[in-house]
């Protein structure tokens, strides 16, 4: 969502509501990352006039519809919300505004087995035509059909081909969905065994699986009297039974394998409130174990679902990329960077998008991957990980001096406390990229003066000076260049005193690990002046 659209929406019917809904309108424009404040516009807009339908005034409908598509826009993953605003739909316009709403929801959510089923038990209700309605139920059965709690959909489905008399489809989806692992697959299975013994032949199975049936009927029978119709149609029947017994064992299985991290789902939906860690924990075991058994499509409708849970949780959309990227899909990999970053993860959060921009940079798309980091900049512009970030593209791609020239046009516009950060950033440039550890000292001790507060600045200066005893030279200069870093702290800084300690503590551990003879009487001296 366009952050700021809320603000456009207008309620102009001079009634008693008026004052309520442009209140509570500025008070979600004012902070529109509040859940708790949604919730209540949406709740108030929809119950205006004594609950909006085709009666109600124009203007209440148009807040309500306003109000609730910027909800959705911002929230989509809300499926009771989809399906609220579809029964409001349907009481203003009827059919096919409800369906518009409906086909918007499941396009947010496909995995959500709870709308799926609204969805299509609303077209059951409001549609004459049995191939439209099954087609419905096909396109959610190909989007929830692997969900372990997915038995309201199936139960659903067969409900309504019964209710048209079309037996011969019940029995095709009792046998589609006992090799599914799920929740009550013990007891689909049993009525498809009923289905076994009364059902024709031609329904319990494809072509391929009733030939090779009969085959073995034929082989097993060989050098026996003739059998009758009656009594080949009897063994293969008890072939098939044998058959989808052992597909049952599978799917027993199967199903048991995934038992215990279902059980530990205490949350399947979306909602902006944070997940307990054990959650966390087990969709980050179950994504294990799905990946481990290596099914492709198994393995994408996890990381469907969990990220309808645990979608404003970066490491899961960052996890989905690197396994779909291992797979050798990028197109489908960008999508997900796309989703996440256009969608769902903050823009003040912006680890996805940088990644994203890394992925874009592999590809060779070089005004992409620059043009994510503005987009970041242009909402965050103090994001200091962003600006190095950037820095680092541009000094991959056009060399270390490009790089530190970017870093010079951030620091005229930003304040001291992202300055000293970028300084820092370039003397590191100027040194590991360049190879020039002489520009690094001198732009370090250039600005020293200038970032005497910045914590961040002088750790960087003095692992700078550290980092030199593993090059030539006489121990004594570096060391003394080490020191001179230090008692600039001490002397010049403008740190607390709980700062002032940790920075010396680097350069203690300096004089244990990388001093000389005299370092431990060096190190006792400050060691009393730091900690008393």
């Amino acid at each position: 969502m366009a952050r700021g659209m809320i603000a456009g929406l207008r309620y102009d019917n001079e009634d008693e509501n008026t004052a309520d809904v442009r209140k509570l309108i500025n008070a979600v424009a004012e902070d529109e990352d509040n859940f708790e404040k949604w919730e209540a516009l949406v709740t108030f807009c929809e119950s205006l006039e004594g609950g909006v339908n085709r009666n109600s005034s124009p203007d209440a409908i148009a807040v309500m519809r306003g109000a609730f598509d910027c909800f959705l826009d911002k929230y989509p993953l809300f499926f009771g919300y989809w399906k609220k605003y579809a029964d409001l739909e349907f009481s203003i316009g009827g059919t096919e505004t409800a369906e518009m709403v409906y086909e918007r929801g499941v396009s947010c959510v496909p995995t959500s087995v709870d709308l799926w089923t609204a969805y299509c038990s609303f077209k059951e209700n409001t549609c004459h035509d049995v191939d439209l309605v099954r087609e419905l139920f096909e396109r959610g059965a190909h989007f929830v059909g692997l969900d372990f709690q997915c038995h309201p959909f199936w139960d659903k489905y067969i409900e309504f081909e019964k209710r048209i008399e079309h037996p011969e489809n019940v029995t095709k989806i009792l046998e589609r969905i006992v090799h599914v692992p799920m929740y009550q697959f013990s007891r689909n299975f049993e009525k498809f065994r009923q289905e076994i013994s009364v059902r024709p032949i031609e329904e319990l199975g494809d072509a391929g699986l009733l030939q090779q049936m009969k085959d073995l009927v034929v082989v097993e029978t060989q050098g026996e009297l003739a059998r009758s119709e009656l009594e080949m149609d009897r063994l293969l029947r008890a072939k098939l039974d044998q058959y989808y017994m052992e597909a049952y064992n599978r799917t027993h299985i199967e199903t048991m394998k995934r038992w215990t991290f279902e059980q530990n789902i205490k949350r399947a939906y979306f909602h902006v409130t944070e997940l307990d860690e054990a959650e966390l924990v087990n969709w980050r075991k179950y994504l294990d174990f799905e990946e481990t058994e290596g099914n492709f499509h198994r393995i994408t409708f996890l990381y469907e679902r969990c990220l309808v849970v645990c979608a404003l949780y970066d490491e899961f959309w960052l996890r989905y990329a690197r396994w779909m990227l291992a797979q050798g899909k990028e197109e489908d990999t960008r999508i997900i960077y796309v989703r996440a970053s256009t969608i769902f993860v903050p823009i003040a959060r912006p680890a996805v998008r940088l990644q994203w921009a890394r992925f874009e940079e592999m590809k060779g798309r070089m005004d992409v991957a620059i043009d994510i980091h503005l987009a970041i900049l242009d909402q965050c512009p103090e994001h200091i990980e962003t600006i190095i970030s950037l820095a680092g593209l541009k000094r991959r791609q056009d060399g270390p001096d490009a790089a530190i020239e970017l870093l010079n046009q951030y620091k005229d516009e930003r304040d001291s406390y992202i300055g000293a950060h970028l300084t820092a950033e370039q003397a590191r440039i100027l040194y590991k990229c360049k190879g020039s550890a002489l520009e690094a000292r001198q732009l370090f001790q250039a600005f020293e003066d200038m970032y005497l507060d910045s914590r961040a600045f002088w750790i960087k200066y003095l692992q700078f000076e550290m980092e030199q005893m593993h090059f030539p030279g006489s121990e004594e200069d570096i060391h003394g260049r080490v020191r001179n870093v230090h008692n600039a702290i001490r002397t010049k800084g403008r740190f607390s005193p709980s700062t002032m300690k940790d920075l010396s503590h680097y350069y203690m551990e300096y004089l244990l690990d990388c001093g000389s003879k005299k370092a431990a009487t060096e190190y006792m001296a400050i060691d009393k002046e730091v900690n008393g």
